[in-house]
């Protein structure tokens, strides 16, 4: 008597599955990521001091690089890959129809899948336009003086600048103070030019230097706008994805258990997305009214 062996499971099945797996991974990645934003400016954070704490612990992890391209740029690179092959064969019924294609807008689900594939054109341009914003262009640059490493940016002068400084032990100096012969150091560093208003600040650690450099982005309502639409973005895609997720992967599959997982998911998403705005708005806005 012989066994029939089971079927290999179908390609599309495996992608599809995969593509929901590094999906959960980057909504546990997202929670994180806004959760040591909002340290800045929050009182939970102390005003800065936890988003720093943070930041460095994270920065001292040793291979650091290496898991940043195991952990954070390879799932990232599927989950977008395998995302825009599924944008141009997604099929939308939300919307009004011509009669050649359904128009179902009375189904909530409907409205969320549509939203799922916007969303996902919104996160691909910002979240490369993020990357590049912080991680290239705007990066403190690092420094030795001696056998001290700093950290170093520029800044313009606004009137909760030097509390913040004084709060975060962060130097701040003017072109004028920088002729100083202790400090005169500062201009062998490639900073460019210095623009009227503008100082120079110096820290001993890179999460101080990244916090003014997170403040001074969102002193521009441009940047808060793009900010804010980029939180809300990813909390909509990443815990609406969650609620799938569960389903795809045979968690919840009973109405009762899917409405309990909607809550759930729906709450996360308003949690999260607090903590993000609250970055967003609260690192200098709102902290200096």
């Amino acid at each position: 008597m012989t066994t029939k062996s089971a079927p290999p499971l179908p390609g599309a099945f495996i992608w599809r599955r995969l593509h929901s797996l590094t999906g959960l991974w980057l909504v546990l990645y997202l929670i994180l990521h806004l959760f040591t934003n909002s340290q800045a400016a929050l009182p939970v954070g102390d005003y800065g001091k936890g988003f720093i704490k943070s930041v460095n612990d994270i920065n001292q992890l040793p291979y650091l690089h290496v898991l940043e391209i195991i952990l954070l740029l390879i799932p990232f690179a599927a989950h977008t890959l395998l995302g825009i092959q599924y944008l141009f064969t997604a099929k939308y019924n939300s919307g009004p129809s011509n009669g050649t294609t359904p128009s179902l807008p009375e189904y909530p689900r409907n409205h969320a899948y549509t939203w799922q594939r916007i969303t996902s054109w919104i996160l691909l341009v910002l979240i490369t336009f993020h990357v590049i914003h912080m991680r290239f262009l705007e990066k403190p640059i690092a420094a030795e003086h001696g056998v001290d490493k700093y950290y170093i940016t520029k800044i313009y002068q606004d009137p909760g600048v030097h509390t913040l400084a004084d709060h975060l032990s962060i130097a701040l100096y003017t072109p004028e103070q920088m002729k100083q012969k202790d400090v005169a150091w500062i201009n062998d560093v490639s900073i460019g030019s210095l623009q009227k208003n503008q100082l120079v600040a110096v820290a001993n650690n890179f999460a101080a230097a990244e916090l003014l450099v997170v403040r001074e982005t969102f002193k521009s309502p441009l940047m808060i706008l793009l900010y804010t639409l980029l939180v809300l973005s990813a909390c909509f895609h990443g815990f609406n994805g969650l609620w799938t997720f569960m389903i795809s992967w045979g968690v919840t599959l009973s109405p009762p258990t899917q409405n309990k997982m909607r809550i759930v998911a729906t709450s996360l998403m308003g949690l999260i997305a607090f903590l993000g705005l609250a970055a967003v708005w609260g690192t200098y806005w709102i902290a200096s009214v």
